[in-house]
């Protein structure tokens, strides 16, 4: 008569020798990529949040055209377009004073994991900081030296973004944006 332990060894054998191996990875060897950003803002966090933290406020503090495509601004899976469909974002995530967004997958293309964070901090009562985090996987890029400079112009961009931002949750003004080449 078989054991108590004797048969569930053979009952968990069972079970793990029939798992399936996992499939492999589209992309065996990622090179995943975390750039995080943060600015002093002299202003509340909640008035900070007000002004420049809507989902389409990227339109103004990035410069570029946003249209709610699916979903309500500000709602968890609202869909907005930049550059008159050029790239698309949802948002997967979001809390009183930040919100987290992705890009889908484009057929064609490898997945590169994009991800962003924008989140109002409080520092003082009148004091706040915004941070904004990007993640995402350059490991399609050919080689160091491509992927160090997708690196730069991504903090480029996004540190522009953050003094935008930054001016706007101030008071202030922009100036009008700069005229961009074909395509971008």
């Amino acid at each position: 008569m078989p054991t108590v332990v004797g048969l569930l060894v053979a009952i968990f054998s069972t079970a793990f020798a029939q798992a399936p191996a996992p499939a492999p990875l589209q992309t065996p060897n990622p090179h995943y990529v975390s750039i995080p950003l943060e600015i002093a803002v002299s202003r509340p966090t909640a008035e900070v949040w007000k002004r420049v933290g809507k989902y389409c406020d990227i339109e103004e503090w990035l410069q570029v055209p946003c249209v709610i495509t699916s979903g309500k601004d500000g709602e968890v899976g609202a869909v907005r377009s930049l550059r008159n469909g050029a790239v698309i974002e949802i948002l997967v995530a979001k809390t009183a004073m930040s919100y987290t967004y992705t890009q889908p997958v484009r057929e064609g293309q490898r997945y590169n994991l994009y991800h962003g964070t924008v989140e109002a901090v409080p520092v003082s009562a009148t004091t706040s900081k915004l941070v904004y985090t990007l993640v995402f996987d350059n490991s399609m890029l050919a080689d160091d030296a491509a992927r160090e400079k997708d690196i730069q112009q991504r903090t480029a961009q996004f540190t522009r973004a953050l003094t935008n931002m930054k001016t706007l949750a101030e008071g202030g003004t922009l100036p009008p944006p700069t005229a961009r080449g074909p395509g971008r």
